[in-house]
């Protein structure tokens, strides 16, 4: 499910979860304990990567619909407290995206320090409303920290997927690299900030993440209805059909 790899003091997390690593309770919940062990152990830094062609998929919309609102309940929390402790982990955390970030893949990179995207055909953005369901606060606070206003409005209300040359004129990652270097590069950034006093770099750290988190404390009300929402059979209904255009019934 995770695969965890240890080079010289910068611990690899590798996202290893069915065909593209689509986040359900249970990767949630594994990739949350990850986090905990990585935070308390002698590592510098932490570098997070996927598997194939992919990255993260974003939320599992079959598993959704399959196990219905129940379901969505107890996964949306998981959701968040991964989203959370990703963005608050107080050590570097580099996003190596091998392939396609799509939805909460996207949003998890975001969540990180530093994104470094492979050249080549993997696509990167925020769909959300095309599937047909509405940001939480806490993803959507992620993504307008980390691009410009007009140009992430218009991702996000376009639903587009974009590749990795305009995914960095956007903002959506900081630099790209060929496909071969990706975990060395990654690696080289991981061991740049970890040469950081480490005391400096998490207060440092902190004082950019406590902005999003009190920008998402004031949107409490509304994120609620938002997982009211998404719990609505009409909601299930547009999941339902994104998923037959898309990719077919499984």
């Amino acid at each position: 499910m995770i695969i965890r790899e240890e080079h010289d003091g910068v611990r690899v997390l590798r996202l290893a979860h069915g065909k593209v690593s689509a986040m359900d309770i249970e990767l949630g919940e594994a990739f949350i304990a990850e986090l905990k062990d990585a935070a308390e152990a002698p590592v510098r830094a932490v570098v997070i990567t996927g598997t194939g062609s992919s990255f993260s998929a974003g939320v599992d919309l079959f598993r959704l619909i399959k196990d219905g609102p129940d379901y969505g309940q107890r996964f949306l929390p998981v959701l968040d407290t991964m989203l959370r402790d990703t963005l608050t982990f107080p050590k570097p955390l580099i996003a190596a995206v091998n392939g396609h970030a799509i939805a909460g893949g996207c949003i998890l990179a975001a969540a990180c320090d530093r994104r470094i995207m492979a050249d080549g055909n993997g696509r990167i953005g925020v769909p959300e409303l095309v599937v047909g369901v509405p940001f939480p606060a806490l993803p959507l606070q992620i993504m307008a920290a980390r691009m410009p206003d007009a140009a992430f409005r218009q991702l996000v209300m376009s639903g587009r997927t974009v590749l990795v040359d305009e995914a960095l004129t956007l903002g959506l990652i900081d630099e790209k690299c060929a496909a071969d270097f990706l975990l060395e590069r990654a690696l080289a950034a991981a061991n740049q900030l970890g040469a950081i006093p480490a005391g400096a770099f998490a207060l440092t750290k902190e004082a950019f993440t406590t902005l999003i988190l009190d920008r998402t404390a004031c949107l409490s009300d509304l994120n609620a209805r938002v997982a009211h929402a998404w719990m609505q059979p009409q909601t299930y209904d547009t999941i339902r059909a994104y998923l037959d255009r898309t990719v077919g019934k499984k």
